[in-house]
């Protein structure tokens, strides 16, 4: 069982659960595993990022490994180069998380580690290293043009529609894809607004980005569409030009149904996670699109598309994966993918936006000090009584945070709330 890597590496705040020390052994076990590897190594804006990179990078290069520093740079960038070049990757990152947290992602070949090689390499971390070598027996290369590389990969690949003439707002949240994101709209023929496009190591996330849409919201007027990321840029939301959101559920729809139109889904089909909205669900069977559900992360959402054969899978959260296009969730991608739509379908966004309804939905996240509460046979009992009265409620730990989250789902939205509330007050009894 994995302790320390969650359903998205090793997270946790710095120098409290996530340390240089720590991320030296990572560096050093990942390197010993793998002396020959190639690795990039690349992290968002957050204060601690250079001191984890140099823990990293100093672990890896003691056990044989060539270190490719790529800077500042998106989780997703960090899988197509990887794919392309068939490396290893690091990405030093904690996504929507305040500054004061940072973490760990690690991959191979454009994919996240599998859940048993993320347990093995917590077996080896626990292992006493009897000497620590003197020498670097690696090496540590600058890579700065793997920012452009990236930025061509994704202009080249919508390179085939004309954009010009469409004016976006972009809330880069700060965070590492303050430059990529503005930097491939505006090759593409965009007219581009950014915001939130100064990171001072410690305003990542802050009252912005995909977390924050009011923010974006307030500067909307005037544009046909606003696009919204999180910290590392594997997630988008965006906002239609009446400044409603587009959420991953809406953003799913609407694409798979264009995609299927284009005989590009596959096996006519979306994955999605429990937390997904029952309007999704119904809006693909009016479509005659089949969807499944997974538990919630990603890398369970790319696991089932593996095993289904599916291209198209995500989260509400906005993070997204096309198969035909990456190997991860790309808010980039994302955002193109529906502005590629607004031209083909010729709709602005605010037409697309209303073609996705959603039945009334409220989530709590529940802070407890043993988030095993979520699986109290209480707990559980009260849930099944409630699910018979026709709701449908989730109740589950996060893998990032010390927080059991709530979501309750139903056809009115008071009696909705009224029951997340009594699920999480439910929480706080038993595990508060």
């Amino acid at each position: 069982m994995r302790e320390l890597f969650g359903t998205d590496g090793i997270r946790g705040i710095f120098n409290e659960d996530l340390t240089e020390e720590l991320a030296h052994k990572v560096g050093l076990t990942i390197g010993r595993m793998h002396p020959d590897g190639k690795f990039l190594v690349v992290r968002d804006t957050r204060e601690s990022g250079l001191a984890l990179q140099s823990a990293i990078a100093d672990g890896l290069v003691r056990s044989g490994a060539t270190v490719y520093l790529g800077g500042i740079l998106p989780t997703p960038a960090a899988a197509l180069i990887t794919k392309l070049k068939n490396w290893f990757g690091v990405v030093i990152s904690a996504s929507h998380n305040p500054y004061y947290y940072n973490g760990i992602k690690l991959m191979r070949s454009g994919f996240k580690l599998a859940d048993e090689e993320e347990a093995e390499i917590e077996k080896r971390l626990s292992a006493q290293y009897s000497s620590l070598e003197n020498h670097l027996k690696g090496q540590i290369v600058d890579f700065p043009e793997v920012e452009d590389l990236y930025v061509q990969m994704i202009a080249d690949m919508f390179s085939d529609v004309d954009f010009r003439g469409i004016s976006v707002a972009v809330d880069a949240s700060n965070g590492a894809a303050y430059r990529t994101t503005p930097a491939v709209l505006d090759r593409l023929g965009l007219k581009v607004t950014c915001y939130c496009n100064q990171p001072d190591g410690r305003n990542i996330n802050d009252n912005c980005g995909s977390l924050h849409p009011e923010y974006l919201a307030q500067k909307i007027a005037g544009f046909d569409l606003g696009i919204l990321h999180d910290g590392d840029a594997d997630r988008c939301i965006l906002l239609s030009k009446e400044g409603k959101e587009i959420h991953g559920d809406k953003i799913m729809g609407i694409l798979a149904v264009s995609m299927k139109n284009e005989s590009r889904l596959k096996n006519n089909l979306l994955i999605a996670t429990i937390m997904s909205n029952l309007g999704l669900e119904i809006f693909l069977k009016e479509n005659q699109i089949n969807m499944v559900r997974t538990k919630v992360g990603d890398r369970y959402v790319l696991e089932q598309m593996l095993k289904s054969g599916a291209n198209i899978g995500g989260e509400r959260s906005g993070h997204i994966i096309f198969l035909d296009r990456s190997t991860t969730g790309d808010g980039l991608i994302t955002a193109l993918e529906f502005l590629r739509v607004m031209v083909i379908a010729k709709k602005d966004s605010s037409e697309l936006e209303k073609q996705v309804a959603d039945l009334p939905q409220h989530m709590i996240n529940v802070k407890v000090l043993d988030k095993t509460v979520a699986e109290h046979p209480h707990l559980k009992e009260k849930v099944s009584q409630l699910q018979r009265s026709g709701f449908r409620i989730v109740v589950r730990a996060s893998g990032t945070e010390p927080v059991i989250r709530v979501m309750a789902e139903g056809q009115d939205a008071l009696q909705t709330k009224m029951i997340a509330e009594e699920i999480a007050d439910l929480v706080k009894a038993l595990g508060g």
